[in-house]
């Protein structure tokens, strides 16, 4: 299953408590192009669509796709925000736990 690193878990909670965002908006990922493709879109929607998988961590959620869930299996979601303040989120293999 997918996880939120603290930095991603801090940006999605900062994107979904804007005001004029409802009580259960979350990050939404969904895979693009075709079978085992590597790129992802990501959205912040209301709820979790049927089939979604549901990631919550520190009160961040995340709604992953069923077709992008199998790609993201035992991956991290994290973000960073550059210099000109700039939020990106990236994809990494998880690390393993000691």
């Amino acid at each position: 299953m997918l996880t939120l690193t603290d930095s991603a878990v801090s940006a999605i909670r900062t994107l979904t408590s804007q005001p004029d965002q409802p009580g259960d908006t979350g990050l939404r990922i969904m895979a693009q192009g075709d079978g085992g493709a590597s790129s992802f879109q990501l959205a912040l929607v209301d709820g979790p669509a049927a089939g979604d998988q549901v990631v919550e961590e520190g009160g961040a959620r995340v709604f992953v796709e069923a077709a992008a869930a199998e790609i993201l299996d035992d991956k991290a979601l994290d973000a960073q925000v550059n210099e000109q303040g700039d939020l990106a989120f990236r994809i990494s293999e998880q690390a393993d736990e000691a």
